[in-house]
């Protein structure tokens, strides 16, 4: 088999693999560019606050924290839910926070506190329908858990993700986010966790279009050496001349 047979035949098959991928590519391209990832992230209905102006005061002491808090990393004196708190970070029950004032330990969130947390987040014009500790969340959400799940009942079926043990929002989702994240999760390959976008699919689907294009010029070279597109493209003048003398005439 010459070398030019060989171009040709890996051009074919590497077209043929490929060919699919390359509409799902182009299809999930479309989606990602009509959605402003604003809307998808729901951050078009999410309050920003300005930041916070701690009045000067006398608060508990962050060692007394910290001990509370086994295995925290750090501490942080900031606004929660319109008074000041300590919040501690670290693995497990390190993570918390605490009344700056009292020194008393606010967190795991009841599922009253996940509501105002919720509601001060929101700017849409839906009402939570449904509150749920979630220790097995769905895959839209892939943070820590147990975490407070709020549903609303605007048009996009907001959800919002709650974390119980510092009170921040884990995540903001949507039906348009599901939408999106089906097809990036198409776009990238990664078909599990929807995240690696190194993973071998990708990298084996991009190396064949590497070839695909690469044999693709060869045949090109191949050609024009023939002097192929050369006697196409001066056929198709002399076409058109005669064509337009036979008007003329």
């Amino acid at each position: 088999m010459t070398f030019k047979a060989i171009v040709q035949r890996v051009h074919l098959w590497a077209g043929l693999i490929l060919g699919i991928q390359v509409m799902l590519w182009m299809a999930s391209g479309v989606v990602m560019s009509v959605f402003p990832i604003e809307l998808v992230r729901g951050e078009t209905n999410a309050y920003r606050a300005p930041p916070g102006v701690l009045e000067p005061a006398t608060y508990a002491s962050p060692g007394g924290i910290l001990a509370q808090a086994d295995g925290a990393t750090s501490i942080e004196l900031k606004h929660f839910l319109g008074r000041p708190v300590y919040v501690t970070r670290g693995e497990g029950a390190a993570e918390g926070i605490f009344d700056a004032s009292t020194g008393a330990r606010i967190s795991p969130l009841s599922e009253q506190l996940a509501r105002k947390v919720a509601e001060m987040d929101y700017l849409g014009d839906g009402e939570i329908v449904r509150a749920a500790l979630m220790s097995f969340p769905p895959q839209e959400y892939r943070g820590p858990t147990p975490v407070w799940r709020l549903d609303y009942n605007d048009r996009f079926n907001t959800r919002i993700y709650v974390s119980p043990s510092s009170g921040e929002v884990r995540a903001r989702r949507n039906d348009i986010w599901r939408l999106y994240d089906f097809f990036w999760m198409l776009h990238i390959m990664d078909y599990e966790d929807r995240e690696n976008f190194n993973n071998p699919l990708l990298i084996t689907a991009s190396i064949t279009g590497f070839i695909f294009a690469l044999s693709g010029i060869i045949i090109v070279v191949f050609r024009l050496s023939r002097g192929r597109y050369l006697n196409d493209l001066s056929l198709f003048w002399w076409g058109r001349k005669k064509s337009a003398k036979a008007k003329n005439d």
